[in-house]
């Protein structure tokens, strides 16, 4: 008779095991965990990235030789990237090493003083002859040109005629260090000065100068909507004349106030020498802050962080948009995304409804069904030109025509603008709504509605009492997708009102406070120009995981906000079903 072995045991466990399919549910498992790994990966580069790109590194001053020379060059800054590069790229680059070797290291130098040069730098490695992590390098984060990377000297009035005495920053005999102390007061005083006259100026422009400007082009257009109305009368025409009579002299009045604060605000010069001892004078206008990285402890470095931080959150983007903050874009991407869903959300829904309860189930309706899940598929670009076409040029012409004649040829709603963008992308993101909200209301027990009918109830109150509560878990899931979906599409907002960089806000404090015919910035299309269209790469690259970081903690901010309220009304409701 045969005996049973191990083996026969094992094989016949094995075939168990594949005959009962556990090994599906094993494989399922192992994809979900490679997919979330992938996506944390993912957003764990890009969050990293962004938000180290603010930490100040340390500052090196090194001497490099350069290519195919016994030439050298004393140069400053910090490191901005590494890579290995083969001997091949090198020759094909322009660059001739000194030894010939299979692999080279380099170094990308972030070396600043864009007025004098480059400001980037890649260095081999095995160029640099020397290296020096000096204490009293200075990094300098101004308006325009960049940062500056030098050793400070002295801060100097720039009107030689005035009794204030110029302070060196070294008092010492023979180049030694002294008590820095009077130096170190005087820079405190100077930009504190400096940035109180700054928030002045700015409070002046938006609070008074922007709303006179906004005030008296409404008086223009109000002067010709009469003269296109034929209801120019003298009197009338007077009138206006003197309220901008009364705007034009609050104007100049204002303006002189902000050329008297700009003078306050050129009082003095930092002096300052580059690595290969060249002398610049960088006036504190010009200095939105700074520090001596390699003096700065945790407490110094996270203070500078913070601060870099902040300013690239509430501020606006300068140099191009490789620097500064993205404010405008945060809110224009915010604002977009509340229109669509305010929009979006009770088309579709009362689409859904009639589908589902209201229309006769027949060949048409599910033609409709079909339809709009086929436009769930339809490329973005594709509503892009349908809103430039739809929604800009026939219907916001119109809308100038019979409305804003006065304005013409310039368009108010006959050219890209928040609204129009918003609407486009409530097109884009129905038929998610629509889909979402149908399902839900096929999960709605028969004997509800049924019930509440029969209890004499019309229609219309059992799919507001009851219905409707019951399916509004469904409702908030396609909104998250909805806003999902939108918040990240760029191609159509090109044609549609987004803009590198916005004049004014869509939200301000003239009437009606919302302008939905104003262009707008957006943080997706903020990391395209940024990524393709900057003037300069390397200074764009730290600032696209930046603006990606961004981008996706408004993403996840807005659908925790829905998914918050979608939970919350689950609880409520979930006795009903």
């Amino acid at each position: 008779m045969y005996k049973k072995t191990n083996t026969d045991s094992v094989r016949e466990e094995v075939r168990q095991y594949f005959k009962e399919g556990d090994y599906g549910i094993a494989i399922f498992a192992a994809c979900l965990g490679i997919s979330l790994a992938l996506v944390g990966a993912v957003m764990l580069l890009i969050l990293v990235k962004g938000f180290a790109h603010f930490m100040p590194n340390d500052l090196h001053s090194y001497e490099v030789r350069l290519s195919g020379s016994e030439t050298t060059l004393k140069i400053a800054g910090e490191v901005a990237a590494r890579e290995r590069i083969t001997h091949q790229v090198l020759i094909e680059s322009g660059y001739t090493p000194a030894v010939k070797k299979d692999l080279y290291e380099r170094i990308l130098l972030k070396n600043g003083n864009r007025e004098l040069g480059r400001d980037y730098r890649w260095i081999l490695v095995d160029d640099i002859l020397a290296k020096e992590q000096d204490p009293d390098l200075t990094l300098i984060e101004r308006y325009s040109y960049g940062n500056f990377y030098g050793t400070p000297q002295s801060i100097k009035p720039i009107n030689p005629a005035t009794e204030e005495l110029s302070i060196s920053y070294e008092e010492g005999e023979g180049g030694e260090d002294a008590d820095r102390g009077e130096w170190q007061a005087k820079l405190k005083s100077v930009l504190r000065y400096n940035k109180k006259i700054r928030k002045e100026m700015a409070k002046l422009q938006s609070k008074k100068i922007d709303k006179i400007n906004y005030r008296l082009e409404k008086i223009r257009l109000e002067t010709n909507r009469l003269k296109i109305r034929k209801e120019a009368t003298a009197e009338k025409l007077q009138e206006l004349e003197a309220k901008r009579t009364e705007l034009y002299a609050m104007a100049q009045e204002a303006e002189e106030q902000l050329v008297l604060l700009d003078d306050q605000l050129n009082q003095h010069e930092l002096h300052m020498l580059t690595a290969d001892g060249t002398a610049v004078a960088i006036n504190f206008s010009q200095i939105v802050r700074l520090y001596q990285s390699n003096q700065l402890g945790f407490g110094g470095r996270s203070k500078v962080y913070l601060a870099r931080l902040a300013e690239f959150v509430s501020g606006k983007p300068r140099e191009s948009n490789t620097e500064g903050g993205v404010f405008p874009a945060i809110l224009g991407t915010v604002m977009m995304v509340l229109l669509m869903t305010i929009f979006v959300m009770p088309l579709g829904v009362i689409t859904a409804f009639y589908l589902y309860i209201y229309a006769k189930q027949s060949f048409i309706t599910r033609a409709i069904r079909i339809a709009v899940n086929n436009l769930a598929g339809v490329p973005s670009i594709v509503y892009g030109m349908f809103g430039l076409g739809f929604f800009v040029y026939t219907i916001g012409g119109s809308l100038d025509q019979l409305f804003y004649p006065e304005a013409l040829p310039t368009p108010t709603f006959g050219s890209g603008g928040i609204l129009w963008a918003s609407l486009t992308l409530a097109l884009l993101t129905l038929p998610v709504v629509i889909v979402s909200t149908e399902e839900g209301l096929t999960r709605i027990p028969r004997h509800l509605p049924e019930g509440s009918m029969a209890l004499g109830a019309t229609r219309f109150e059992t799919l507001w009492r009851i219905s409707l509560p019951i399916v509004s878990p469904s409702i908030m899931t396609g909104m998250i997708l909805a806003i999902a979906r939108a918040t990240g599409e760029v191609a159509p907002l090109m044609l549609v009102g987004v803009v590198k960089l916005a004049p004014s806000l869509p939200l301000d404090g003239n009437f009606p406070f919302l302008h939905l015919d104003r262009k707008f910035m957006h943080l997706g299309f903020h990391i395209y120009d940024v990524g393709f269209q900057s003037p300069n790469v390397e200074a764009a690259r730290p600032l696209i995981y930046a603006t990606a970081a961004l981008l996706l903690l408004v993403v996840l901010m807005l659908n925790s906000i829905a998914i918050i309220i979608r939970n919350r009304l689950r609880e409520s409701y979930k006795n009903l079903s």
